[in-house]
């Protein structure tokens, strides 16, 4: 069986990787068609070996500690660089490529992770993309569920984020800057205006992405979240908010980067407001990214390029 440092071998590694993703030994070891007690083993025997322990247990499943993703993000780089080099000098089949990526609901994000997958040069993979609330994309990326997160900041909430963000021991990295713009259904009669103002929205109901238990005026996805509206629909989904704008006739406000092909039936209107909404990704501080998720930020890059947006550094 082929070994790394300290003994530890790839199989070992492999296994790591699987239970880190699954949140539970038992599911890994489904997934690898091993049975639970080897699984088990193997992963004692790990953190015997590393000195410390990887995970803290409990009856729900398990949980990386923070050794634990440190040493995720070193695993998987030698994972991947072992299938790189079966790949080209052992002439066996790639490996299957994996990806975790999450993000507040914004269509460019779904584009360049389309953009991936097409080109992704693998027989077999496993890519996650969840669009979520901000705090789960903080936590996604501190505990290595994915490797890449995709949010905003602004002068209102750079602040509490940061400070949430440096807890979590991830970094934020600068993409671009958008002018607010406010999506409506095409139907809808703000679509044939120029600009919008707030004015124009006072009697639209708005429509908002619900953040769940950690909801807080700071945590929104929408800007200018402590204007107070007369009507307020809270939603999980995309899907969901497209539908009510058509529906309802409600509103969201976002950076204006929205596709023709994902959402043909919405129009970004820009809103005319002193505000300006700061998109960038986050990562773990500790951990080096793989190539996926290198590839991954080279088609966001491209999609927002592709909108006439310039990119920040």
């Amino acid at each position: 069986m082929a070994r790394v440092a300290n003994d530890i071998t790839l199989q070992q590694l492999r296994y790591f990787i699987e239970v880190a993703s699954e949140g539970s030994i038992s599911a890994a070891a489904d997934l690898l068609y091993v049975s639970q007690p080897t699984m088990s083993a193997a992963m004692k025997d790990l953190e015997a070996r590393i000195g410390r322990p990887l995970f803290t247990r409990s009856a729900r499943g398990v949980v990386l500690t923070v050794d634990g993703v440190e040493f995720l993000g070193y695993a998987r780089q030698v994972v991947e660089q072992v299938s790189l080099l079966e790949q080209r000098y052992v002439g066996r089949q790639a490996s299957r490529r994996l990806l975790g990526v999450s993000a507040q609901h914004y269509s460019f994000a779904v584009e360049a992770f389309v953009r991936m997958v097409e080109g992704a040069d693998a027989d077999q993979y496993e890519f996650s993309l969840r669009e979520t609330r901000t705090w789960d994309i903080i936590e996604d990326v501190r505990t290595l569920r994915s490797e890449v997160g995709i949010l905003y900041r602004n002068d209102f909430n750079r602040q509490v984020l940061g400070k949430l963000m440096r807890d979590a021991g991830v970094v934020f990295t600068p993409l671009f800057v958008a002018q607010p713009h406010v999506f409506v259904a095409r139907r809808n009669p703000l679509a044939s205006q120029e600009r919008a103002t707030l004015d124009d929205l006072a009697e639209l109901p708005r429509l908002t992405f619900d953040q769940g238990a950690n909801n807080s005026f700071y945590l929104a996805e929408e800007i200018l979240s402590t204007m107070s509206s007369k009507r307020e629909i809270r939603v999980s989904d995309r899907a969901t908010i497209f539908n009510l704008m058509i529906g309802l006739g409600g509103y969201t406000i976002s950076t204006g980067l929205i596709s023709d092909d994902l959402d043909p039936e919405i129009v970004a209107i820009p809103l005319d407001v002193d505000e300006r909404i700061e998109i960038g990704w986050i990562a773990h501080s500790s951990v080096p990214l793989t190539e996926q998720a290198q590839t991954y930020l080279e088609e966001l890059r491209a999609v927002v390029v592709s909108y006439g947006v310039e990119l920040l550094g």
